[in-house]
C-alpha cells in the first residue's frame, strides 16, 4: 500500500501509520504554522497532536535535566552497561546493538521510548525487550499503540496546498 499525501491524512493516528523523515516532518511543520525544531520524535508528536486537536500546537514539555554523565558516543557497551537518563541512539550505541542483535536491528520508536523510560536496566535487558517488541509483529492484529492525547479530534490542520 503507498503512502497518502500528508494532505489525505486526517488523524494523528493515520499520520503515525506511516514513515516520515525528519525533513518532510520539518517541512510538514512550516507549511501548517507549527514550530519546527527538535527531535524527529518531537515533530512527530507534534504533528499528530494538531491533526487530532484542531491545528493545535502541543505545549511543549520542559526538558529534564539529566543526572549522568556517562558518554554514550565513545565508552565501550557490554550487556552489563546501565541505561541513564542521557542515553544516546547514535552510532556507538546502533553499533553495539547490531552486534547483539544483528544486521536486522532498527532503533524504532517503540524501543527508543522504552531505553528512555528504562534508566537503570542493562543494554541486556534493552535487548530482550527489542526482541520482545519485534515479536509483536508477527500477529497479524499487531497495531501500534498511540497516547491517548493523540486519539481524537477532528482535523483542523492548516493544510498547504498542493501543487
Amino acid at each position: 500500500m503507498e503512502r497518502p499525501t500528508f494532505i489525505a491524512i486526517k488523524s494523528g493516528e493515520e499520520f503515525n501509520q506511516w514513515y516520515w523523515s525528519k525533513a518532510e516532518m520539518e517541512d510538514i511543520c512550516k507549511q501548517s504554522g507549527l514550530p519546527y525544531s527538535g527531535s524527529k520524535f518531537e515533530l512527530r508528536d507534534r504533528i499528530m497532536h494538531a491533526l487530532d486537536h484542531n491545528g493545535e500546537v502541543l505545549p511543549r514539555e520542559r526538558s529534564k535535566k539529566t543526572t549522568s554523565n556517562f558518554d554514550w558516543s565513545k565508552t565501550a557497551l557490554s550487556i552489563y552497561t546501565i541505561i541513564t537518563d542521557n542515553v544516546s541512539f547514535g552510532p556507538n550505541f546502533r553499533n553495539f546493538m547490531k552486534s547483539k542483535i544483528g544486521k536486522k536491528f532498527t532503533c524504532h520508536s517503540d524501543f527508543m521510548e522504552w531505553i528512555k523510560n528504562n534508566s537503570g536496566k542493562t543494554l541486556g535487558d534493552a535487548i530482550a525487550k527489542w526482541a520482545e517488541l519485534e515479536e509483536r509483529k508477527k500477529d497479524p492484529a499487531f497495531k501500534r499503540s498511540i497516547a491517548a492525547h493523540n486519539m481524537s479530534g477532528i482535523s483542523c490542520l492548516k493544510i498547504p496546498e498542493s501543487s
